[in-house]
């Protein structure tokens, strides 16, 4: 099945013309429709687009005129602003944004030659878990339980819609957002690699901003490899965005050839948490043992400040969302609702435009901000990121990279943990403090837990140093040789 190839794979059969650019991005549409009235991982199909997309590649192979993505079939998280392309962040509020613009990461992979074949669902506004909080519906894991088949599995959030996409096999990569785990997490329940680069590593710009100093763009693929591929289109610097940097891209593509021999792989004792499944710290312990047995050196460290990680991030993620989200007043664009007054028209557009989640986190970070409590919550917090930055410095001294456990479950069915925010924040427990430092880590698949659910292995890398956390990722995929496929797929 053409569906079943990997970018890599399919890279070479286009090469080759062994089949078409056309036929691929068919076969995926084809998924599409068979699949996504069931899944809904897409919000807005661009079959026709991503046909004469498919042909344009078809074209450029035949001139040979062939870069990183050419004919390669692409899932855009729709928060990803696209020319043309209706733009929703899963909010009613944007219900019929089509952007005069295309983002700097989408416009990226269209010059490597990339075909979109729509854009994917998403916790509204990218505050969540789960994907169960998006305008639209949430999204159906392809994933099932092997004791309870009838549950409907969360996808994990917010960039669910593109890792079932990928998962599914309706798309050979996708794009994410991850500002606490949004790329990482859903990677993890849906058997995915996952990689969050460092900030400032793919441009911001064009991307509808949740909280701005925490948004990394990054990529879903079901390798390491592909994954490698797909960050290397979607990097580069920008001086649309402030926070781009401005460095050389590396080739990802090679580093994950170089092995980890030599290599010193930390393991911080602080991410050993009351509770935490035994299912997923056996599999931690195999992931130190694969490593080791490829020639690294393990090394405890300590990232002291762990613990106070995830209050941290519920401050600042919060507060810079209120302040990003104050734009959406119903005045410039997007609905608009009415009112006696102008603050009558702000609140009827808002409180008919934003779900429950969006309103608590703009709440949440009205208050930390307000006069009495900024420097109680806010400014608190931000000197509490400086420790946590300063812990991973400390630790990234004595080695080249961490292992830890990407989540603390598999995959949750809906209706699970969904009564207590408290519960669902928990989610990212192992992946906020790389958003907080700013450093790129990735998530593997390395294992099955006693339901047969995909549980990820993370590695956190040095800052810009996405080629060492390539590495190690490839040789986590090398010994686990995870093979598992979905029950829901395209092709079956």
């Amino acid at each position: 099945m053409l569906t079943d190839l990997t970018i890599a794979q399919a890279k070479a059969g286009l090469e080759a013309k062994q089949f078409s650019a056309l036929e691929l991005t068919e076969a995926h549409l084809h998924g599409i429709d068979t699949l996504n009235p069931r899944l809904n991982a897409f919000l807005t199909v661009t079959a026709e687009a991503a046909r004469e997309q498919a042909k344009a590649a078809d074209a450029a192979i035949g001139r040979g005129d062939i870069r990183a993505l050419t004919g390669i079939p692409l899932a855009i998280k729709d928060l990803f602003c696209t020319q043309g392309v209706r733009t929703t962040a899963a909010s009613r509020i944007l219900d019929s944004f089509v952007p005069p613009y295309e983002s700097t990461v989408t416009a990226n992979l269209l010059a490597d030659g990339a075909v979109f074949v729509g854009k994917t669902n998403l916790d509204e506004f990218a505050m969540g878990s789960s994907n169960m909080t998006s305008a639209f519906g949430p999204v159906e894991n392809p994933w099932k339980r092997r004791q309870d088949q009838n549950a409907i599995l969360v996808p994990g959030g917010s960039s669910g819609g593109s890792a079932a996409a990928v998962a599914a096999r309706l798309a050979m990569g996708a794009t994410g957002t991850d500002t606490g785990g949004s790329i990482r997490q859903p990677a993890s329940f849906c058997g995915l690699v996952g990689v969050k680069p460092s900030y400032g590593r793919c441009s911001r710009w064009g991307v509808v901003a949740f909280a701005s100093s925490l948004d990394h763009p990054g990529p879903f693929a079901r390798t390491v490899e592909d994954s490698a591929i797909l960050l290397g289109s979607m990097a580069s610097h920008d001086p649309k965005d402030s926070t781009s940097a401005d460095r050389p891209v590396p080739d990802y593509r090679a580093a994950c050839r170089r092995g980890v021999a030599g290599l010193r792989i930390g393991i911080p004792r602080e991410y050993r948490v009351d509770g935490m499944s035994a299912e997923i710290e056996a599999l931690w312990q195999q992931g130190i043992d694969w490593l080791r047995a490829a020639g690294a050196e393990i090394v405890d460290v300590s990232l002291p400040h762990t613990k106070y990680g995830l209050a941290t991030y519920y401050i600042v993620a919060p507060a810079e969302a209120s302040s990003n989200l104050a734009r959406y007043d119903g005045v410039r664009y997007g609905l608009r609702r009415d009112g006696a007054e102008l603050s009558d028209m702000y609140g009827n557009t808002r409180a008919a435009g934003f779900g429950t989640e969006v309103q608590r986190r703009i709440l949440i970070g009205t208050y930390v901000l307000s006069a009495g409590y900024y420097d109680a919550y806010y400014l608190r917090a931000q000197k509490v990121r400086a420790l946590i930055l300063r812990d991973f410095t400390e630790a990234f001294a004595q080695v080249d990279a961490l292992l830890t456990p990407t989540a603390p479950s598999a995959a949750f069915a809906q209706g699970e943990k969904m009564d207590d925010p408290v519960q669902m924040y928990l989610n990212d427990l192992f992946t906020v403090g790389a958003n907080l430092a700013g450093v790129p880590a990735s998530s593997v698949p390395a294992g099955l837990d006693s339901n047969g659910l995909p549980l990820g292995l993370q590695i956190v890398g040095r800052p810009f140093d996405e080629e060492t956390v390539f590495a190690v990722s490839a040789e986590i995929e090398r010994a686990a040789g995870f093979s598992a496929l979905p029950a829901i797929r395209a092709g079956v």
